[in-house]
């Protein structure tokens, strides 16, 4: 089946952009809180697991569900712009080179639209992730967990800039982040076609195709979380408290403060939680795909 890029087709991915995003990262909440805490604070807990225990002993199961609220409408605003500019993305950079040259260059057809997608997306994510971890890092509940009132305290103090001085570390973490999980994926994807399931896409179950895009998501994913870090723990680190002046100064600062190894401060735990991540957005994106009439991402046709 081939799929018309329509308005149709671009409002089912943008939904399914939304289903995936949002759902995934409000699932890994649990590792998102112990994981910012870390880069802010890296004596605060000792591992992963201890920081399970201590806030488990500390707050319950709900002390891990802290700042879940904006993190399901930043990251659902960020899917939404995130997968369905992209498939946009993808057709205007077809248009513009022709389609000789887009299948002779593809993969910087993928690169190009997914940073062009991803620039989009992170201006709506962005006063939802300030929001998101300033609730979760704050230790001393002088920050309110309430995601009203914590919106309006930043509003209140700081204004549009509480908001968006972290949009700049946030491009440089989600950019790259981006390009390399849409690369990869497509890149992955066809792979496997190409050398492992050789016959048409259409020839194989929904099944197989959604474990294809699930494993091909995760292997992509690793890639995402390493290219990802170092500005990840920035941005959480600059969004942690109120800060004065230019970001980029203050980007300076917190680089010189924490140095290279305090960048990578977490990774583990970000491997393991972007690897999940990742694929099942990819799975949540294309198993909505197939639940609307289209076909699965990458799974391109060989029949002429």
């Amino acid at each position: 089946m081939s799929d018309v890029h329509d308005l149709s087709y671009y409002a089912k991915c943008m939904m399914g952009g939304i289903l995936s995003c949002g759902l995934t990262h409000t699932a890994v909440v649990p590792l998102d809180i112990i994981k910012c805490r870390r880069q802010v604070d890296s004596k605060i807990y000792k591992s992963l697991g201890d920081g399970f225990k201590t806030v488990r002993a500390a707050e319950g199961m709900r002390g891990l569900t802290v700042g879940w609220v904006p993190t399901f409408i930043g990251y659902s605003a960020q899917g939404f712009g995130k997968f369905g500019f992209y498939e946009i993305f993808k057709d205007v950079y077809k248009k513009i080179v022709g389609e000789e040259n887009a299948a002779k260059y593809q993969t910087t057809g993928f690169l190009v639209a997914s940073a062009c997608a991803e620039f989009i997306a992170d201006i709506l994510l962005c006063p939802w992730e300030s929001l998101k971890v300033r609730t979760q890092v704050d230790m001393t509940g002088k920050f309110p967990r309430n995601p009203v009132a914590g919106f309006n305290l930043i509003k209140a103090k700081e204004g549009t800039n509480g908001f968006y001085k972290g949009l700049s570390p946030l491009w440089f973490r989600q950019i790259p982040y981006t390009m390399v999980k849409f690369a990869c994926f497509e890149r992955t994807v066809r792979y496997v076609y190409a050398n492992w399931l050789t016959k048409d896409p259409s020839e194989y179950s929904k099944a197989t195709k959604l474990t294809v895009t699930f494993l091909s998501g995760y292997w992509a994913g690793i890639f995402c979380a390493v290219v990802s870090h170092p500005a990840d723990t920035i941005v959480s680190k600059l969004n942690s408290s109120k800060s004065e002046g230019s970001t980029f100064a203050k980007i300076g600062e917190i680089m010189g403060e924490l140095g290279f190894m305090g960048v990578w401060r977490g990774l583990a735990t970000r491997i393991i939680m972007i690897g999940t991540l990742t694929g099942l957005q990819w799975w949540i994106y294309d198993t909505f795909k197939t639940l609307t009439g289209l076909q699965t991402t990458g799974a391109v046709s060989k029949k002429k």
